[in-house]
């Protein structure tokens, strides 16, 4: 199965919405494989946004990163970068359609609550970036067999 990482944002702790976000991946049939909360520290931020650290609103980002702690997804499943691109929605928040997390819980191209990986090589990157060895873990899910149907189920269980 593929896994893929996800940050739950300051903007989305402080707002109460970790348990609504979590639940959108969990109702989808995605499986967390690991969880953390920690702070971003200016390396870890700087080394994360690097692609982004040029841009006229980088201060902003990694301030709004560093105002309270985040929380650390690993998730797992068939096609799991895709699928939960599609749940997260538009970076842009107000361009996000409604029924996805962004569209949804936000209005805001920068405070727009998640961040999920946007390929599987970068997801790879990202989940060793803030998963140590040993923090994640791999069980078999009581629900997979109902989640994923005939041949799916086999290749995936």
């Amino acid at each position: 199965m593929e896994k893929t990482l996800i940050l739950i944002k300051p903007n989305a702790i402080q707002r109460g919405l970790i348990g609504d976000i979590v639940t959108r991946f969990e109702r989808k049939g995605l499986r967390f494989v690991g969880m953390k909360m920690l702070f971003m520290t200016d390396e870890i931020v700087n080394e994360h946004y690097a692609h982004l650290k040029n841009r006229p609103f980088f201060p902003y980002l990694k301030a709004s990163m560093q105002a309270a702690p985040i929380i650390a997804c690993c998730i797992e499943g068939a096609e799991a970068v895709d699928t939960v691109r599609l749940l997260v929605g538009a970076t842009n928040s107000r361009k996000a359609l409604p029924g996805t997390i962004r569209g949804d819980f936000s209005m805001s191209g920068e405070q727009n609550v998640v961040h999920a990986s946007d390929s599987v090589e970068n997801a790879l990157i990202e989940i060793d970036r803030f998963f140590a060895p040993g923090e994640l873990f791999d069980y078999e899910s009581a629900v997979t067999r109902f989640e994923y149907g005939g041949e799916e189920s086999q290749k995936f269980m």
